[in-house]
């Protein structure tokens, strides 16, 4: 790989669309597109300009599509490169055309992010905003674009950047006491460099305890519903989803396998995983699915726990409670409209993150920040289960 090169790539992604759009970059991007292109006026630096697609290989010049072509000099660029962008309409034979004809005038095919790791090379943009570029691309909720727009704009840079002065400030400091030891320079007394180092210790933890909140709003997290048969977890699951995702009936034990579904949570994706109901099984299939189900309970990121408030609490529910009891976990009153009882206290308190809505038709996890924190181990409650809170319902 020569960074020297000119190099071409599709800039949108595949398939047929309204627009698509093809990237030079390099010494010689202006040239290259000069001599596929007819246009309306001279190409400038920052100014989209009207023209054709011409065929040059053929010598008839004949047009093959209208394009807007976008011209960006050096240094002013997103790679600090020349960069030319034809955008032209998106169907894939004309886009692969005009890579072909940047290939056959001396081009390069770009690999992939080469692109921007031409801008991180070229100090456009540093390690962490490169890599937030690709967490903007994909991300799948809105604020996960948010997050990774701040990351990109400098955000974390910006807090590093101090912090990364002030180190090599002190290493300096240190290593010219140790390499002029005998030139009667002075070095910072023990407790002067102690006092520096913590100085830089505290932003760098508070950084570092960020790093699991951090990965599970880029990755999402995985949220189990587990419970008894017939307690609700799947019309509670399918409400989550806002469709019938899973089959609910009136007989005990429908569901037999998982079911899972990705849905946006407060910004954070969020996989939900309908379980099997949890008992002593009947028949080999439902024990299969058991199984599965507390194979769920184990991995999952987060437990939502439904139990029955219409009938008393059974030893399934409560050995359900004490598995979690030092987990991340939100307990849920289902069926609390037919309760004919107070709902029970534990030995334990649970934070509420159910909201109940008009007719129990619409149900929000109401899961916060907060409480994505506490999933990821954050805070200093590390589950959920032992921070202060209340029980939730639904009807």
């Amino acid at each position: 790989m020569n960074l020297d090169d000119t190099i071409v790539a599709i800039a949108t992604p595949p398939g047929r669309g309204g627009i698509g759009v093809v990237r030079l970059a390099g010494t010689e991007a202006r040239a290259i597109a000069l001599t596929m292109l007819r246009l309306k006026h001279e190409l400038e630096a920052g100014r989209a300009v009207f023209g054709d697609l011409v065929d040059a290989q053929d010598n008839s010049s004949h047009r093959i599509d209208e394009v807007v072509v976008s011209y960006f000099a050096k240094p002013h660029s997103y790679t600090t490169d020349d960069i030319v962008e034809i955008s032209a309409h998106g169907s894939p034979v004309v886009l692969a055309h005009i890579v072909e004809l940047a290939l056959a005038h001396g081009a390069r095919l770009a690999e992939p992010g080469e692109f921007t790791m031409r801008a991180f090379l070229n100090g456009r943009i540093d390690l962490t905003q490169a890599e937030a570029v690709r967490d903007l691309i994909e991300s799948q909720t809105l604020y996960q674009a948010k997050v990774a727009a701040q990351q990109l704009g400098g955000a974390l840079s910006q807090r590093l950047q101090p912090i990364k002065q002030k180190l090599v400030n002190l290493i300096a400091t240190l290593e010219a006491g140790v390499d002029f030891a005998e030139d009667d320079i002075s070095v910072l007394p023990n407790d002067q460099i102690l006092t520096r180092i913590s100085e830089v210790r505290s932003p760098l933890t508070e950084l570092a305890r960020s790093f699991a909140y951090g990965k599970i709003v880029h990755e999402g997290l995985t949220l189990a519903i587990v419970g008894r048969p017939n307690v609700g977890k799947s019309s509670l699951f399918n409400c989550l989803v806002e469709r019938e995702r899973a089959i609910v009936t009136a007989a005990p034990g429908t569901t037999r396998d998982l079911v899972s579904e990705t849905v946006s949570i407060g910004g954070i994706p969020v996989r939900l995983v309908d379980t099997a109901g949890i008992r002593h099984a009947l028949d080999e299939a439902e024990s299969i699915g058991i199984r599965k189900s507390m194979e769920a309970l184990a991995d999952a990121d987060l437990v939502l726990i439904v139990l029955d408030c219409s009938v008393l609490l059974s030893r399934e529910d409560r050995e359900l409670l004490e598995q979690v009891e030092h987990r991340a976990a939100i307990v849920v009153h289902n069926k609390a409209d037919i309760a004919s009882f107070q709902v029970p206290e534990l030995g334990f308190a649970v934070p509420a993150a159910i909201a109940e809505r008009a007719a129990g038709r619409q149900v929000d996890l109401g899961i916060r920040p907060e409480h994505v924190r506490v999933a990821s181990g954050g805070f200093e409650a590390t589950n959920a289960t032992s921070a202060p809170g209340h029980w939730a319902r639904t009807s």
